[in-house]
């Protein structure tokens, strides 16, 4: 795993280069904190883990690495949770995620209400018809993020199948 995190970090670095932007040393431990969490990691979450390496940082430091790492596409903010994930195209198909500041590429969350796992999913269709619903009522979407809640394959066990 830390081979791999390392890969994942490396590729961030050179997605942010290829744009003309620099992933810092400070993003790129933030980005490995949020890419270790296995769940949504808010940010003050993020800064108690920080402290342990860097004594000084404050808020609006864990702040503007989060909102820098948005903008990049590398993670996703789940708003229901007020928490932060990395971004699963990024990793899978990090040749093909050029999203950027635009975050093209569909993304949807699925939100465990026990456990507070958190899935991404990317379904088009989830997309499509998002849009052709706003189309309908007049509207034009610029993006969208769309969280659902349930229970997940774990938490749900066999006896709810």
């Amino acid at each position: 795993m830390p081979d791999a995190l390392e890969a994942s970090l490396d590729r961030a670095a050179s997605l942010c280069a290829r744009r003309g932007a620099q992933l810092t040393e400070l993003r790129r431990q933030v980005l490995r904190l949020v890419l270790e969490s296995r769940q949504p990691v808010g940010a003050y979450a993020l800064l108690d883990r920080l402290k342990a390496s860097r004594a000084g940082a404050a808020p609006p430091t864990v702040y503007r690495a989060l909102d820098f790492l948005v903008e990049q596409g590398l993670i996703h903010k789940v708003e229901r949770l007020g928490a932060f994930v990395g971004c699963v195209e990024m990793e899978e198909h990090p040749e093909d995620c050029d999203c950027g500041a635009a975050h093209d590429h569909p993304h949807q969350f699925l939100i465990c209400a026990r456990c507070g796992g958190t899935t991404e999913i990317s379904d088009p269709g989830v997309t499509l018809a998002l849009s052709r619903a706003a189309a309908a009522a007049g509207f034009v979407l610029a993006r969208s993020t769309v969280e659902a809640e349930g229970l997940c394959a774990a938490c749900r066990g066999p006896a709810e199948g």
